[in-house]
């Protein structure tokens, strides 16, 4: 149901190598006809008896969700006993199969169970009532489930993995990082390029003092570019809603509206009440090693300017009239920008994004030819000593110019290296040192992000304040940091 990590790919150790995971879903997530070895094969002298295991459940099963339990499955420190997903089966963007029904069939038959093993859902409240064998969810649902799902089974003490940008709003994160740290249980978001190589590298080269004090920053997206619709109206055609989705419990906590496909699946992305446009999908990941390298915190500012009409021909809708943005769906392409304060004896920093296709002005230091980034995105660190880019995730760090990095000497290692991102939050669940993006680190970076994405929508400069969670010098911008829940749902 997240689906959001197109054209991603799993680089860390401890997982499953340098596929890519469009390749990997390509070949499994069709049909039934599922790659993963089946559990009996892999049994060893070293394998957890099942009385070890970590009792696991899933709260989205779509094209990402499929992802994800297919990884978790192979871990054999863990057993899934129940998936749960709103649409019972279903084509996903012609990458599969994916839905509750497809999600049990690849459970049982990892396991053999012959299809006695895995306990299917369509609402996860009634699993997380009636399943009080589960320790473990993995929440991997479209941006405005984020919260209700993660609150929910916290407050029934669950472990929780959930799927970046961590919530939907900024009030949410902050309950969600609050809600964990006092129940105690281990917490993990879903942006898998954390436990990399690289994003150590960068971390521990920037410490070294590689490019100085660091006073600037620039990050970039190419999204949205296409994938979903943006600066439309809501659709008025009202189409049937396709046998087997629930879209009632599709819509959760947001306000009432007729199907159509204009909104799923991926497409959500596109739309305020359920997604964040190209900052919610893509800032989690991009921004990582900026929040992490430069130790911010929360800013004191943030400010955005954006693209606001949809220039692409849409058969959702027609255009909105330039100027302003529009109340349903996201922009086009945008620039944000924060400012943090000093900090631990680093300088202040300005921070911008830019997606849609804007990029920051070309360094003079990066030789002509030579791409910024990677396809996804990238970094540009400015220090008083020089630059460093890299792309998203923090990968392949780059000193500029490139005869900068071939004299650099590299300085001792001084963080410790992950064993993967999804077995660092099985060790946490089962007693062992808490896992490096849990809510307590991520917390912060998803907050700077929908900080990001309410300015977007306020369309003008905000005064943060971080212990009054509120925008200070605009105080009707405030309602951008809360969602509006329908009656029935609540954090």
């Amino acid at each position: 149901m997240d689906n959001s990590q197109v054209g991603d790919r799993l680089c860390v150790s401890g997982s499953l190598g340098g596929i890519s995971r469009r390749r990997f879903l390509r070949g499994a997530a069709a049909a039934t006809a599922f790659t993963i070895v089946p559990s009996h094969v892999l049994a060893g002298s070293n394998a957890a008896t099942p009385n070890d295991k970590l009792n696991m459940a899933f709260i989205g099963v779509g094209w990402q969700g499929i992802y994800n339990l297919q990884t978790f499955l192979q871990d054999h420190d863990v057993r899934v006993v129940a998936v749960c997903d709103v649409n019972r089966e279903g084509p996903y963007l012609g990458r599969g199969i994916a839905g509750r029904e497809p999600g049990r069939r690849m459970v049982d038959d990892y396991y053999g169970d012959k299809g006695t093993g895995c306990a299917v859902y369509a609402d996860f409240r009634q699993m997380l009532d009636e399943r009080n064998d589960i320790d473990a969810v993995v929440i991997t649902t479209p941006d405005h489930i984020h919260a209700v799902a993660a609150l929910a089974a916290i407050k029934k003490g669950k472990h929780v993995f959930c799927e970046k940008p961590l919530a939907h709003s900024v009030s949410e994160v902050r309950a969600m990082t609050e809600a964990a740290r006092q129940a105690k249980v281990a917490t993990q978001m879903g942006n898998w390029g954390h436990a990399k190589e690289d994003i150590r590298l960068l971390c521990e080269w920037i410490w070294d003092g590689a490019i100085g004090s660091v006073r600037e920053v620039h990050a970039w997206t190419n999204r949205p570019g296409g994938w979903w619709p943006y600066g439309i109206d809501r659709p008025k055609e009202e189409p049937p809603v396709p046998e087997g989705l629930d879209w009632d419990l599709w819509l959760g906590p947001a306000a009432s509206r007729p199907y159509h496909p204009a909104y799923l699946p991926f497409t959500w992305r596109g739309w305020w009440d359920f997604g964040s446009g190209a900052l919610g999908d893509m800032g989690c990941h991009i921004l990582d090693p900026v929040v992490w390298a430069l130790r911010l915190g929360s800013p004191e500012t943030v400010e955005a300017s954006s693209v606001k009409l949809n220039t692409r021909a849409t058969p959702f809708g027609a255009e909105m009239p330039a100027g302003k943005i529009h109340p349903e769906t996201t922009t086009a392409a945008a620039i944000v920008r924060w400012e943090f304060p000093a900090r631990d004896g680093l300088p202040p920093v300005t921070l911008t994004w830019h997606d849609g296709g804007l990029m920051p002005p070309r360094p003079d230091e990066l030789e002509p030819g030579r791409k910024m980034g990677d396809n996804d995105g990238g970094v540009l660190f400015v220090g008083d000593k020089g630059k460093l880019m890299c792309g998203c995730y923090g990968s392949d760090p780059q000193l500029l110019p490139a005869s900068r990095m071939k004299a650099y000497k590299q300085p001792p290692q001084t963080l410790p290296r992950s064993i993967g991102h999804y077995k660092e939050w099985v060790r946490a669940c089962r007693g062992g040192e808490p896992a490096c993006s849990n809510f307590n680190y991520s917390g912060l970076l998803a907050e700077t992000v929908t900080l990001g994405v309410a300015a977007i929508r306020a369309d003008m400069k905000l005064r943060w304040d971080a212990a009054k969670m509120a925008f200070v010098n605009t105080p009707e911008a405030n309602r951008f940091l809360s969602p509006v829940y329908r009656e029935g749902w609540s954090l």
